[in-house]
């Protein structure tokens, strides 16, 4: 069922209506490209046919794709033309697919970014072949770009090379939690650095044409920009923390609250998360029983994005202080922590 609060919210004004439109263009060129793709010759027999399946419509709600508008919104901001725009935006797509599925291998989900026709049980293959379809969706995206005049031979090499280098950094944070962190480290630590590498770049990764192939563009703008996105990113990160307490201490994997609980020696809530002990109590939501830090650390989660959004806003999104505060609230909702208070 649509959101229409959300659906309103981030259609507010002309910058954000304009580039949730944009960005669903772009995604639609990204499925038609997989659509022809991912299917196998037509001898095949029946039982080892793979091809796509039906997009719903909930891909393209604007719940689904919050940042995406965001980025999108940023990209007129700096006054990128609209075919480079729509570019940015099918890469972006690209990006999505790449990160969330290597993160539903990691982590043993299944949030689905591309619908393949497959046997219904099977959970790693579909993640393989969506990575897989999307290298090669880069290829045929930047050729076009090319035959079509929108970005150079040398540019679009650039572009290729630098998608892969981009991530590097956040995948080797990953790399190090594969096996489970031995100690929870100062919680600073965390929130700076660790999940600095894990989530923050990944909100610079937008930014990748802008920085490699716009000369054009306000570099005082764009510096702005990423300093905006880093604090919304380390914001839902926190958000994410909150939300992941009893996984991550189960799959012993880095989280702020965590490192508050255990590097600050909180007694009471080490006993309590010490009970955790089936990985079926993972996705148990259990941040009401730890008050005392995690109600600051919603706090901060909810002060940075406010200040990344207000940023934004400085930059000429140009929304009011109220819509800033309910998207703030749409993220918190979107993000499963619904019952934190507003701050």
């Amino acid at each position: 069922m649509k959101d229409t609060t959300i659906e309103s919210i981030w259609g507010a004004g002309k910058v954000l209506s304009g580039s949730l439109s944009e960005y669903r263009e772009g995604m639609r060129s990204v499925y038609l490209h997989l659509e022809h793709i991912i299917r196998t010759p037509e001898s095949t027999p029946p039982e080892f046919s793979i091809g796509m399946d039906a997009l719903p419509e909930d891909f393209f709600a604007a719940r689904r794709n919050i940042f995406s508008t965001l980025f999108q919104a940023s990209y007129r901001l700096l006054k990128i033309n609209k075919q480079r725009r729509l570019l940015y935006a099918k890469l972006n797509l690209l990006f999505r697919i790449w990160v969330t599925s290597a993160d539903n291998l990691l982590d043993n989900e299944n949030k689905i970014v591309v619908p393949i026709r497959i046997a219904p049980c099977a959970h790693i293959m579909p993640q393989i072949i969506s990575i897989m379809a999307a290298d090669r969706v880069l290829k045929e995206l930047l050729d076009e770009a090319v035959a079509d005049n929108i970005i150079t031979l040398e540019e679009s090499s650039l572009l290729a090379t630098s998608s892969l280098q981009i991530i590097l950094p956040s995948a080797a944070e990953e790399a190090q939690e594969e096996t489970g962190i031995k100690n929870r480290p100062d919680p600073e630590y965390v929130l700076n650095t660790i999940h600095r590498m894990k989530t923050a770049i990944l909100f610079h990764i937008p930014f990748l044409g802008p920085e490699s192939i716009e000369h054009s563009i306000n570099p005082e703008t764009l510096n702005q920009m990423k300093i905006a996105y880093d604090k919304i990113g380390l914001g839902c990160q926190l958000l994410d923390d909150i939300r992941d307490i009893a996984r991550d201490y189960l799959e012993k994997k880095h989280n702020y609250i965590l490192s508050q609980i255990f590097f600050h020696n909180h007694i009471a809530y080490i006993n309590r998360v010490e009970q955790l002990q089936d990985i079926e109590e993972a996705d148990n939501k259990i941040y009401s029983q730890f008050p005392e830090v995690v109600l600051p650390a919603s706090s901060l989660a909810q002060s940075l994005l406010r200040e990344g959004l207000f940023s934004l806003n400085s930059l000429g999104l140009n929304i009011s202080s109220g819509i800033v505060d309910l998207m703030i609230r749409s993220l918190v909702n979107v993000l499963d922590v619904k019952e934190l208070p507003d701050c």
